[in-house]
């Protein structure tokens, strides 16, 4: 077995997968035409024994057909020294676990591709990392402080409060008017928060671009149901084709030679209304498989060609 090409994946729950917009298992379409095994593992299934790095991994095929669908075949104890490439692709949150594995997978010797490095992962926070381009983006404040709270949403009249640990829009909510116990609740859950000058213009759709091996490679933007502030498809909002504009173009490849210097691989950048809002995905950046059915142009192409 050994001695095929290896990809091994770790993802979150498998049986979940949607596959109609799964970034993963479009990756791994891609991974399968180009001769490499598949195995995919979960966080939890992630071992370092010795010295040596294993997970209990699932051997599987990705059938195309009228619909992608999983086929498993078998379990196996799989040594990652053994493996070409590991995709990192859990889904936040960035909790204790998911730092634990990128301990972990740390200990793998260098001949084994980790995208993205797990070293990275850890050192570019995804909400963050950002601030260091604040000029591109709107007012912005993370505080615990309910009285700094106060000023900040007296002077911009209205906010967007995300945890900074966030994800896929949960606990993200539009802020009229200072409520202390609201977001005294929120902080207890927290800690930090980020709150952002709230820009209209999502109504209209944000853009998620797409930065692979330091270059800018395409772009979705995604609307919000009626009456929503979250653009993520989670959450309701449909995908329509965009593109970059030349002022995005440029904060993009701003970021992008940040980004690759700090050894991060694939990632998702948002922007509202030519704002970066601070969204840099490192995780488990999203979006290929959509902008693919969008534009007919496979990214998971450019994505190992590159490798």
């Amino acid at each position: 077995m050994m001695k095929k090409k290896v990809l091994a994946i770790q993802g979150s729950d498998i049986n979940k997968i949607n596959f109609k917009t799964d970034t993963t298992m479009f990756l791994g379409v891609e991974a399968q035409r180009r001769k490499f095994d598949i195995f995919y593992y979960e966080p939890k299934d992630l071992s370092f024994d010795n010295g040596k790095v294993f997970a209990k991994s699932l051997k599987i095929k990705i059938v195309e057909q009228d619909k992608l669908y999983i086929k498993k075949i078998k379990k196996i104890n799989l040594n990652l020294s053994k493996v070409k490439i590991l995709l990192i692709r859990n889904e936040p949150p960035f909790n204790q676990q998911y730092i634990n594995t990128t301990f972990i997978l740390e200990q793998l010797p260098n001949k084994v591709k980790i995208i993205n490095h797990p070293r990275s992962i850890r050192d570019v926070p995804e909400k963050l990392f950002s601030i260091r381009f604040l000029k591109f983006m709107p007012p912005t404040l993370i505080s615990e402080n309910l009285n700094h709270i106060s000023s900040f949403l007296n002077k911009h009249r209205q906010l967007v409060l995300k945890p900074i640990e966030g994800y896929s829009g949960n606990d993200v909510i539009l802020i009229k008017r200072f409520d202390k116990n609201k977001i005294s609740q929120f902080l207890a859950k927290y800690n930090h928060l980020i709150f952002q000058k709230y820009i209209p213009k999502i109504s209209k759709g944000d853009k998620r671009i797409f930065i692979i091996n330091g270059k800018v490679k395409g772009a979705i933007s995604r609307v919000p149901k009626k009456g929503s502030i979250l653009s993520n498809m989670s959450k309701g909002a449909y995908a329509k084709i965009t593109n970059v504009n030349s002022y995005e173009l440029k904060i993009c490849k701003i970021v992008a030679k940040e980004l690759k210097k700090n050894n991060i691989y694939f990632a998702g950048i948002d922007f509202i209304n030519g704002k970066l809002i601070g969204d840099i995905n490192v995780t488990s950046p999203t979006g290929l498989k959509t902008y693919y059915d969008l534009t007919g142009i496979n990214l998971a192409k450019y994505f190992f060609d590159n490798i």
